[in-house]
């Protein structure tokens, strides 16, 4: 990688720290290419980005980002998880750390806040925007919904009284 691939990469990653709501530091020890292919899937389909960085350019991409403090996580071989949705990049990370040894979380950030490994886990426990969003648009219909339910009940009641006049009237006749 020549000097310009590093400035255009420290540039495209210093634009991403700036635009996600968490990033994620994973230790890669020895992952497959199909491992690692697999992992980079379930981060697309989360809406998550996974990369490998070297951690020099990682570190000069952090400056004047709010996450600054991740500096100190970046040694070893590492790979960053980002995403918009806080919640999306440590879900898949955690995840994929269930299921092989060879990839282990070491921490991450949520803006300023640092935030260990732990602290990924029980992110990774909350719902994400969309669940959120869901609950939220289900707690709007639910009112709207029993009103309905309310309002056609009398109308029910009153219906069943006439039906039993009318067959009560029929049985006389």
């Amino acid at each position: 990688m020549d000097r310009a691939q590093k400035s255009e990469f420290v540039a495209e990653l210093n634009r991403t720290f700036s635009e996600v709501g968490v990033v994620v530091v994973t230790r890669n020890l020895g992952l497959t290419v199909s491992q690692s292919t697999a992992l980079r899937g379930k981060m697309r389909d989360a809406g998550a980005t996974y990369k490998v960085s070297k951690n020099k350019l990682a570190k000069i991409a952090l400056d004047g980002t709010d996450y600054l403090s991740l500096g100190d996580l970046l040694t070893g071989p590492v790979g960053l998880a980002t995403s918009i949705d806080p919640v999306a990049a440590a879900k898949v990370v955690v995840d994929f750390a269930k299921t092989t040894d060879k990839f282990e979380i070491v921490g991450g950030s949520m803006g300023a806040t640092l935030l260990d490994v732990e602290g990924v886990k029980a992110l990774a426990s909350l719902p994400s925007l969309d669940e959120l969003r869901a609950k939220i648009v289900g707690l709007i219909v639910a009112p709207a919904t029993k009103i309905a339910t309310i309002t056609q009940i009398p109308a029910a009641q009153l219906a069943r009284v006439l039906s039993a006049y009318a067959e009560k009237d029929l049985e006389a006749a």
